[in-house]
Order: C-alpha cells, then structure tokens, then sequence
C-alpha cells in the first residue's frame, strides 16, 4: 500500500529519511512530495539579538526553520567567532525551549540543551513553559516564521510571562509542488493515505489532490502530524483518519496502520 508524505526529505547525507523506513516496516511503500519554499529574512537582526544574551530569560523555537535561520548567521566567520567564543556559554545557562525531536537536534547542533522537547505541539510547550518561567522575568527570544500560530504567545501572554517574537523566515509554495503532485498520480495511482505536516501543506495541496483523485478520494484515508495540521483538514472539509500522538515516524506508522488496517488493530 502507497503513502503519500506532502513534506520535504530529511538532508540527503544523514541517511534515509525517517518517515519513509518505519512505515517500510509495516510493509507501507511511502513517497516525500517538497511542499513549502522557506525564505529567510532579518537575519542581521536575529544576530543582533543573539548578540546580548543578557536581555533574555532564554530561547523558545517551534520549527526547525527557525534554527536554520540561526545556522545561516554561523555561515559566517565572524559571528561563528563571536558564538563560540561567548554567546554559545552565555546562552547555555538560560532555557532552550523546543516543540519535537527535529528542533530539539539541531538546538543540539548549535551547541545549546532543549528542554520541552516531549512537548509535541505548541500547546503542551507552552504549558510546560508556565510551569517553569515565573511572571514579569526577562523576555524569551522567539524566532519563528510569518505564519506561526498565535497559541504560544497567548497562553503565556496570559501568566505573565514576556515573549519577543521575530519573524525570520516565510512559508512559501514549493516552486515544484504541482508538477511533482501530478507526477506522483499519474504514474504510483491514488495512494492509500495522504499525510499532511503542516497547515499550510492543506493549503497549497489540497485542491490539486481533490483535483487528481477526483470521486476515488473518499477511499483515501488521510493522516495529520498534528493536532494544528488536523484542525486546518478538518476546517478544509477533509476528514482526518489519524492524527500522530507525537510529531516522530514512530507514532504516525502506528497511527497510519491502525487507520489502513481497523480490523486487525485490538490497540485503541
């Protein structure tokens, strides 16, 4: 049975991507389709502020697009210089906050501790944020994208607790992603599930995949990442058959099998 996965691979030198070797496992031939284009922008005054660890009670990222912004600014010597000379130490002592296992590695790969890392959604972090900031302390630096969700900053806005948005980078439509899409159709068929792994994954995909399934749709069983990416399908009219319990290979193979297999599954 076919999966289609609408997200781009893993880098090509760390091996096969994740997603695709455990649902292998459970016998599920799966395909990545790049759905979204990352422009990095303010990138001088993201540095900028990594510049003066002394105004923030920390870091918080929800995507890895926002590390990558930071690996950017390291490209070059001079601020490679100055992180590892001071800045990596100085922000070592203050929290690293994470959504996922993905950003949680390269928060890892920048030198820094995540911490919420088991959080797997926006919503779960900022309660584990609460739990552990108290009100009216120093800011938390949060670089994210031009699309984020206002969960985070709400809640936390709501317990007191300072949060410095800077939006590095916009989510655009992969260049690619129509012509990859009718591709995939026209040559593996209609596969038996869909994964989506954003919100904005439903808004550039979906019509085209309403379009070339046409009234075979219905025997699609879709699959959401999360419970964001679930919330943006069902708002689009689609109905959700799994979403992953947490945002790793693992539970979305598991969740994907139980929806292509109900009568074999005794698991709820």
């Amino acid at each position: 049975m076919k999966v289609l996965l609408l997200k781009e691979p893993k880098d090509k030198d760390s091996g096969p991507d994740p997603y695709i070797k455990e649902l292998g496992s459970y016998s599920l031939e799966a395909a990545l389709i790049p759905v979204l284009s990352f422009e990095f922008i303010s990138l001088d005054s993201l540095f900028e502020k990594l510049s003066h660890p002394e105004c923030y009670g920390g870091l918080v990222f929800t995507s890895p697009r926002a590390l990558e912004a930071i690996k950017i600014c390291l490209k070059e010597k001079s601020k490679k210089e100055a992180w590892s000379k001071s800045l990596k130490q100085m922000w070592s002592i203050k929290p690293t906050y994470v959504v996922g296992k993905a950003t949680a590695s390269l928060v890892e790969e920048i030198g820094l501790i995540p911490q919420g890392e088991k959080s797997g959604n926006a919503e779960k972090l900022a309660e584990y944020i609460c739990s552990r900031e108290k009100p009216n302390s120093s800011a938390l630096l949060f670089p994210c994208g031009a699309l984020k969700r206002e969960v985070l900053p709400t809640v936390l806005r709501e317990k007191g607790i300072a949060l410095e948005g800077l939006t590095v980078y916009q989510t655009t439509q992969h260049p690619d992603l129509q012509e990859s899409l009718s591709s995939y159709f026209s040559q593996q068929g209609i596969p038996a599930s869909v994964v989506f792994f954003s919100p904005s994954g439903v808004k550039f995909c979906l019509q085209h995949i309403q379009k070339l399934s046409g009234d075979l749709i219905k025997q699609v069983k879709f699959a959401a990442i999360g419970p964001s990416t679930a919330e943006a399908m069902e708002a689009a009219g689609i109905t959700v058959s799994c979403t992953a319990g947490s945002p790793t290979p693992q539970d979305l193979a598991a969740g994907i099998h139980r929806a292509l297999h109900p009568q074999n599954c005794s698991l709820p």
